[in-house]
């Protein structure tokens, strides 16, 4: 079988339909919207949610929980991803752990947790630390900065500066 015996088979340019335009196109006089009824009429449209009248399911479920779009997000990082990605006497803060892929998603704060152990004399700079990660830094030569925490504020106009950017693009 060739190329040429398949392709043979396949329509390459199908026609439009030419949707009430007469008996003739095979889709004239109702244009294929049946008889009668609200979907026939111009300007037709419902809403997604709609079930002819009876009370919608999106409606009828119940609705839980509560979502604070307020709230600090906090990303914890653990020693032993330090340990793994930076190099001895590195400096560490959100910014080098979005370039290393250890912080992707979009945070207030950075936490780091004392899982794993650390070798390696690095520069912490984070908002938060565990006890246990503080000690083991400290213990491998290690600094400790603790970045001032963002107000609420401060929070409320980030995310107004991230929608106003990601509806300019």
């Amino acid at each position: 079988m060739n190329i040429e015996e398949v392709n043979r088979g396949i329509q390459r340019h199908k026609k439009r339909r030419r949707i009430g335009r007469g008996p003739g196109s095979g889709q004239g006089k109702t244009a294929g919207k049946g008889h009668k009824g609200q979907k026939s009429r111009a300007g037709y449209s419902a809403k997604s949610i709609f079930q002819g009248g009876a009370m919608p399911l999106v409606r009828r479920v119940p609705k839980r929980g509560f979502h604070n779009k307020f709230a600090v997000r906090v990303v914890a990082v653990n020693l032993s991803d330090l340990e793994r990605v930076f190099e001895s006497g590195a400096e560490v803060n959100p910014e080098t752990l979005r370039a290393k892929k250890l912080a992707r998603t979009r945070t207030d704060q950075l936490k780091i947790l004392g899982h794993g152990e650390l070798t390696k004399k690095l520069k912490v700079c984070a908002h938060r630390f565990s006890q246990t990660a503080q000690d083991k830094i400290r213990a491998a030569g290690g600094e400790v900065v603790v970045l001032p925490t963002p107000t609420p504020v401060a929070v409320k106009k980030k995310l107004k500066r991230q929608e106003a950017a990601g509806a300019a693009t």
